[in-house]
């Protein structure tokens, strides 16, 4: 039986539509796989099984390896790691916000910086969470730490005091 134009044009249409839907979804999020072990690899485990599906009010999207002690939220991705290494800039002195009773290092460079990514870590505790907040994302880091903060003290040793 020959075939119709009009079956062409519907394939087309299809081939097209399929194509749209791949281009559209990005694929998962690529994260960094920091370098633990022994007891600071059981906390960030512990720590990343407890991640809500939802932080900041944006879902939770896949991430690659899927296996990292980390997940990532919404597009563009907020970002949260455990297990990440003393974040720069930090030290004797250093500034925190304390939220829900966690101290959250954010460098004071990107405070004024309203265009800048933001990364805040929870560097009084081991191991270390730390929150990647894209500029376009900005605002959201307070409901994030809010939330996660909980979890960090839940999970994670606490090793010292930030200043206020």
């Amino acid at each position: 039986m020959p075939r119709g134009p009009h079956l062409n044009v519907v394939r087309a249409g299809l081939l097209v539509g399929l194509l749209f839907v791949s281009t559209a979804c990005g694929g998962p999020v690529e994260v960094d796989v920091p370098d633990v072990d022994g007891e600071d690899a059981a906390a960030c485990a512990a720590f990343a099984d407890a991640l809500p599906d939802t932080l900041a009010d944006e879902e939770r999207v896949e991430i690659e390896p899927s296996d990292a002690p980390a997940a990532a939220y919404g597009d563009p991705a907020i970002v949260v790691t455990c297990g990440v290494g003393e974040p720069e800039g930090f030290g004797p002195g250093a500034q925190c916000e304390l939220v829900s009773g966690v101290p959250w290092y954010i460098p004071s460079e990107q405070y004024d910086d309203l265009d800048a990514d933001l990364v805040v870590t929870s560097a009084w505790h081991a191991p270390r969470v730390q929150i990647l907040v894209p500029a376009d994302a900005r605002g959201l880091e307070s409901g994030a730490m809010a939330r996660l903060s909980p979890l960090v003290e839940e999970h994670l040793r606490e090793t010292g005091t930030c200043d206020l």
